[in-house]
């Protein structure tokens, strides 16, 4: 086959509410691309994540555009086909070439191809003209009846990426464009449709027949610990239907050089999919993150006419990599309701994660490097998985090979969220389409260990008033209790299948309402919206799939997009009291009543500061403080408790949201507080009945050994009371140790801790709120000493000292620090390392560069 990209196009706004200086003019457009991306690449328009831009570019959304080329292909030969294959077009759009209509498409989740062998020979226009998708969805909800969903606008009645109509933490651009690359492809004989390769591994040394099924199982090694990599490759095949069929000869190798391969004789009359089973002796195991490393074996398949003699040039062929493991989901019924536990190779994993959205609304511009830089910060918070949440993307073939390379473990949701869906045609066929294209196109990673039928469907359909506006009116049960596991089980049966998130496996949602947080998964959005942090304890999930806190961006971004411009770094220009309600400010904060929310978040623990700087630094290290709460707790009931995934990781554009990583990449304090929280192992202390424990989370495969010391102190470091005791915590478990006597009676609840200390890691328990303990405003000394790349920064605390961190993107925006949200108590030491240079040392160690949860008390001392 031979293939060539078409990249170089026009673009031209041909109507809708287009600005007198665009309309019908011919812009140059690179493919893969959008109008937006076109228009920024010349200057036409300005940044729509600067300011108030994006309102002033939401003529976008009701515009039509034309991408126009011109196609000049020698003539197809008598035996030769030549295909258009368009890999993404956002979304609704007619296709022509030379004038004839190729067809039309309607869903940016799949790809279309066009046999154009009739139409080549000489130069023609290729166009395709995108209509409006709002205008779109809008006339097909006036079709078919509207169906209640999270926000204004229809995003349920195209199948285009729902959070481009804007989201609580997303801009409404909603681009349009072919967002995809664009190719002509020429072939004879046959091609290659789709490769699927499905493994499994079972136990011992066994060669399976092609026709017995083999199903994921928990164990992988019999005991004497052989194992047998089973290795499914289907294979769909094309013919071109030009000249006489031909005999064909299909190679498949797994393992390169050292590995196995088999040779398939495909008859003249035979067509479409095939089946070839290929075994591999005793492979490597993948392993999740933590737990083992993550081997991948290259996959090569080539196809070839005749009887493969001449194996010299294939007609088509296929490569990609492979990992061997087994994952089921353990959704067992016990005495505290329904498990979900991820089980792979027979371990159980404690699931440690955060929700994934497109890392940039305008999605052409994410690159690999652009990932992987996301999912080594995945990695570096300790995180071992990424929920592809169902209001986004199905991502880049990228994404998932650096999360199998990475041992990051991939949750996918199929692209429904927050919304009743038609089942009418077309959309049933839309996504029985885009679901078998991206379910074979993503089966051979090993990452890939869930698919989730959707995003709060099912529960919004329970519970959000959605059954009276719905009446008889379809609203998506068939996709996920039939349409998608009867795909699954077809296209890639070696992975688990949720209804949805969350769900309570084994109940109809009439039977057991499906945010039940005591089966299967839970969403906890009472905190944030309604009630305070603290609350997270009052239930013990056994497994929260979604739960989040605001913060603002970094302040590097966010003067980079949001605030007053100034000369200097450090500060902008005056920001004048009640910014935060600013049109700007409130333009990059979609979250309803967002601010009310933060403010309230924070009363609780801390006064609200009034000027903008304090407050920004407050609400940034209460959303730290909130998680890193939730996290220890759900940790601290491992295994009832069998994963967290906070909402989310990364965010799209310069925003207030739950991100930890901000629109332009900078790690906010969230960030490390989760890596503090996820750690392989943690000293927390948690209430258990009337008393207090020191929860000791050992999320290794060695045991974790050595003495408990417990001392209450006052803030200024003289103890009171101590405890110790040796203890010895088993490989991938949790012991809780009493904190009992005279070291938990507290006395003086607004001047004492209590810190817990064992194997070099450190828990922290005060009996009453930061804005009501003595705390001492200076609670620090500092020095600041220069080093290869930067500076070290030792702070050491003379009282108690909580939250330090340092934020020197204030001093440069490209600095970086190791270390943020560091809790000391008196007589103790940290050490900050930060990335920069020709920085102020005494900068680096005051204010507002050097931050405490102190200095936010202003009756502290």
């Amino acid at each position: 086959m031979i293939s060539r990209e078409l990249t170089e196009w026009n673009l031209t706004a041909t109507g809708g509410p287009v600005p007198a200086d665009l309309a019908g003019i011919e812009v140059p457009a690179t493919v893969p691309g959008t109008s937006h991306t076109a228009l920024l690449d010349r200057d036409l328009i300005p940044d729509p994540y600067l300011g108030t831009n994006e309102t002033s570019l939401a003529w976008m959304k009701r515009a039509t555009w034309r991408y126009a080329t011109v196609l000049d292909e020698p003539a197809a030969a008598s035996d030769e086909r030549v295909d258009l294959l368009f890999e993404g077009v956002d979304t609704v759009a007619g296709i022509s070439l030379g004038g004839v209509e190729l067809g039309r498409t309607a869903n940016m989740h799949r790809s279309y191809r066009y046999d154009v062998r009739s139409l080549v020979g000489a130069p023609a226009d290729l166009v395709v003209d995108l209509d409006s998708a709002l205008e779109a969805a809008a006339a097909e909800a006036l079709r078919l009846g509207t169906r209640p969903m999270a926000y204004d606008q229809p995003f349920n009645m195209v199948r285009k990426m729902a959070c481009s109509f804007g989201w609580d933490w997303g801009p409404d651009l909603q681009t349009a464009g072919l967002w995809k690359p664009v190719r002509v492809q020429r072939w004879r004989v046959a091609r290659l449709v789709r490769v699927t390769p499905l493994v499994t591994v079972v136990p011992g040394d066994v060669a399976l027949s092609d026709d017995e099924v083999v199903a994921p199982g928990s164990s992988v090694s019999d005991a004497e610990g052989r194992r047998t990599g089973v290795v499914d490759v289907h294979v769909e095949i094309e013919r071109s239907g030009l000249g006489e069929p031909v005999p064909l000869t299909l190679d498949v190798s797994v393992g390169g050089q050292s590995g196995r391969g088999v040779s398939t004789f495909l008859p003249a009359s035979a067509s479409g999919t095939t089946h070839v089973r290929v075994h591999l002796p005793d492979p490597e195991l993948w392993w999740p993150a933590g737990h083992g490393e993550q081997p991948l074996y290259p996959v090569e398949v080539r196809l070839y006419a005749g009887n493969g003699e001449d194996r010299s040039e294939p007609l088509d062929s296929w490569d990609g990599r492979v990992g061997f493991r087994n994952v089921v989901v353990d959704t067992t019924p016990d005495e505290q309701g329904t498990s979900f536990t991820f089980v792979v190779n027979g371990k159980h994993v404690f699931a440690r994660g955060a929700n994934w959205i497109p890392d940039d609304h305008l999605l052409t511009r994410i690159t690999r490097e652009r990932l992987e830089r996301r999912i080594d910060q995945a990695r570096g918070a300790n995180l071992n998985l990424l929920r592809v949440w169902g209001g986004g993307i199905y991502e880049s073939d990228d994404f998932y090979d650096v999360c199998d390379e990475k041992g990051v473990m991939v949750w996918q949701d199929i692209l429904l969220a927050c919304a009743a869906y038609p089942e009418e045609d077309p959309h049933w066929g839309e996504l029985e389409a885009e679901l078998r294209e991206n379910a074979a196109r993503l089966a051979p990673h090993p990452s890939l260990v869930l698919w989730n039928g959707g995003n709060e469907n099912i529960w919004g359909h329970e519970d959000w008033g959605w059954k009276e506006p719905l009446g008889d009116l379809t609203w998506g049960a068939g996709y996920y209790y039939e349409l998608f596991p009867k795909v699954l089980a077809e296209i890639d049966p070696t992975r688990p299948y949720a209804d949805g998130s969350p769900y309570s496996p084994g109940f109809a949602p009439e039977e057991m309402h499906p945010n039940d947080p005591n089966h299967g998964t839970h969403h906890q959005w009472d905190v944030w919206n309604r009630i305070d942090y603290t609350h997270y304890r009052d239930d013990v999930p056994r497994f929260p799939s979604e739960f989040g806190f605001q913060g603002p961006a970094t302040w590097a971004t966010m003067r980079r997009a949001i605030l007053p411009q100034g000369d200097s770094v450090v500060e902008p220009v005056e920001i004048p009291p009640g910014f935060k309600e600013s049109e700007v400010f409130l333009l990059h904060q979609k979250a309803e009543h967002g601010n009310l929310k933060l403010d309230g978040g924070l009363a609780a623990h801390l006064d609200v500061p009034e000027g903008f700087v304090d407050w920004h630094w407050a609400t940034q290290l209460n959303q730290a403080r909130a998680i890193q709460y939730a996290v220890e707790h759900y940790r601290s009931w491992w295994p009832r408790t069998a994963g967290a995934i906070v909402w989310q990781l990364n965010d799209c554009w310069p925003v207030t949201s739950w991100a930890a990583v901000d629109g332009d990449g900078r790690r906010k304090p969230l960030w490390y507080a989760l890596k503090h929280a996820f750690a392989d192992r943690i000293v927390t202390v948690q209430p258990r009945g009337a008393g207090l424990v020191a929860a000791l989370v050992n999320d290794t495969d060695e045991p974790w050994t050595g003495q408990v010391d417990a001392a209450r102190t006052t803030l200024g470091g003289d103890v009171l009371a101590t405890s110790g005791s040796e203890v010895a915590v088993a490989p991938r478990s949790v012991t809780l140790v009493p904190l009992e006597g005279t070291v938990a009676d507290v006395g003086d609840a607004a001047n004492e801790v209590l810190v817990v200390t064992f194997g070099g890691a450190r828990g922290l328990h005060r009996w009453a709120e930061s804005k009501d303990l003595a705390l001492d405003p200076a609670p620090v000394r500092t020095t600041v000493v220069a080093e290869e790349g930067g500076y070290r920064v030792d702070v050491t605390a003379t009282s108690l000292a909580l939250g330090v961190t340092l934020l020197p993107d204030r001093l440069d925006p490209d600095a970086q620090v190791d270390e943020q949200v560091v809790d000391l108590p008196a007589g103790t030491t940290t050490v900050f390392h930060v990335t920069s240079q020709g920085l102020d040392p005494e900068a680096l160690a005051s204010r507002p560069v050097l931050r405490t949860e102190n200095d936010l008390v202003p009756s502290a001392g």
